[in-house]
């Protein structure tokens, strides 16, 4: 089939790749000059494991260009992949979505169905349907259609590839008949539905995600408290099937483009018609506390951080992605910075983008050990395989003093306990203080 692409994000490129790599012949459109050109030349302008490989596999099915006109007037099947930033009052911004549907009112030529995959509120497949009709005025007949995306950074080809699902949202049998060959060489059951029903699921899954986090770090806060090991409780959980043992991971909370703006979104959405859901609410409140809970930690340990070395490990929200969106570093380093601390920071892709986001004095480093080396407290805030896999006793030998707050539960405590002169703080364990020296 003839698909074109609109929006060359997480979501756009990665769905355009692997409906090459499916057979299709696709043409990604960006309105960035400069991101087409790095396209083109067989780079992803986003890290994420496997994408160029893939680009570089399927480059004789994938063009990249600005020329909208020209990718839409043919194309089978649209798919608009753009981005639905969070307004202030937590609503989506669709601007983007609707500035593509112009460029599509003035340039196809024949009868198509338009997909739209960026997430969006309830309701507006219709809206845009409707704006689409008045805009062509009866020249041609399009077809709208959802098909929400349910990928996640870094595992984002395997997501689509092999997904958990795909959910098509249709109107009419034209629509569904289309997507259903498009799909066809996808090996993932299908749900086809209404387009509300499948605008509906995409939030209803993410913000899901974001109850069942919440959950386990209000779980794990109170653990600390009581004395139990939120891992242990974590464990006995996830045997009921009920449960599962997915997203029980205690930490300082989620980040990232989906979760954090679809649990805002709904929020939103819910007020406008009248409506609270107090769960998801409340999680939100829960992961902005959470994201603050290492300072808090630190306090523990030093009355005030100004003077102090500070070893930060990990800038992204999660490991094998460089998107900073929502990642609690943002939230913390501007208060360490804010109380007097010289902060070190060390990320393996992450570090340039947080430049761009954060331009506080911080001394970046190229290695962990750069990064800990004369320091007094070091902060986890990403489980990056090489801090899991760092040699604990390392800690010691590096820093200044060895108090690690572990954001992430990197290590297991019986490692940490075997370890003299460190003091290790995690999330929902007691704490290890193995000090010498300590009173």
């Amino acid at each position: 089939m003839r698909i074109a692409v609109a929006g060359t994000g997480y979501v756009g490129l990665v769905t355009g790749v692997c409906l090459a790599e499916n057979g299709h012949d696709v043409t990604c459109v960006d309105v960035d000059e400069k991101k087409i050109e790095t396209m083109r030349s067989g780079r992803s302008p986003i890290y994420e494991p496997g994408l160029e490989e893939l680009m570089l596999k399927n480059k004789d099915h994938i063009e990249y260009t600005t020329d909208y006109a020209r990718a839409y007037a043919k194309a089978e099947v649209i798919i608009i992949g753009v981005g639905t930033p969070e307004k202030r009052d937590g609503s989506a911004n669709l601007s983007y979505v609707y500035a593509v549907a112009d460029q599509i009112a003035d340039s196809i030529e024949k009868e198509c169905v338009i997909v739209i995959k960026s997430t969006v509120p309830i309701g507006t497949n219709d809206k845009v349907e409707e704006y689409l009709n008045e805009r062509l005025a009866g020249r041609l007949k399009v077809h709208l259609a959802s098909n929400p995306e349910f990928l996640a950074q870094g595992t984002a080809v395997r997501d689509t590839l092999h997904a958990s699902r795909i959910v098509i949202g249709v109107e009419d049998e034209f629509s569904e008949k289309v997507l259903k060959e498009m799909y066809k060489s996808f090996d993932a059951p299908m749900v086809v539905t209404n387009r509300r029903s499948a605008e509906m699921i995409k939030y209803a899954s993410n913000d899901f995600l974001a109850l069942k986090i919440s959950y386990i770090n209000e779980i794990a806060n109170l653990c600390e408290a009581i004395g139990a090991d939120v891992e242990d409780v974590a464990k006995g959980m996830s045997y009921d099937k009920r449960i599962g043992d997915r997203f029980l991971h205690a930490g300082i909370g989620y980040g990232g483009s989906c979760v954090p703006q679809d649990t805002k979104a709904l929020s939103w959405l819910a007020r406008f018609n009248d409506h609270e859901i107090k769960t998801v609410k409340a999680a939100i409140e829960v992961n902005e506390n959470q994201k603050l809970l290492p300072v808090k930690k630190a306090a523990r340990y030093y009355p005030s951080l100004k003077g102090l070395d500070v070893a930060v490990l990990g800038l992204t929200f999660k490991p094998d992605t460089d998107d900073l969106r929502e990642a609690p570093s943002l939230v913390t380093i501007p208060v360490l910075l804010d109380d007097g601390a010289r902060v070190k920071a060390w990320d393996p892709v992450g570090t340039e983008n947080f430049k761009k986001r954060e331009g506080g004095d911080i001394t970046y480093c190229e290695t962990i050990e750069e990064t800990l080396k004369d320091t007094d407290i070091c902060f986890i805030f990403t489980e990056w395989a090489d801090v899991k896999a760092f040699e604990p006793a390392r800690f010691v030998e590096l820093m200044r003093h060895a108090v690690i707050i572990d954001g992430r539960n990197c290590f297991k405590t019986e490692d940490m306990k075997k370890v003299k002169g460190l003091v290790y703080d995690s999330i929902g364990r007691a704490p290890i203080d193995n000090r010498v020296d300590k009173a």
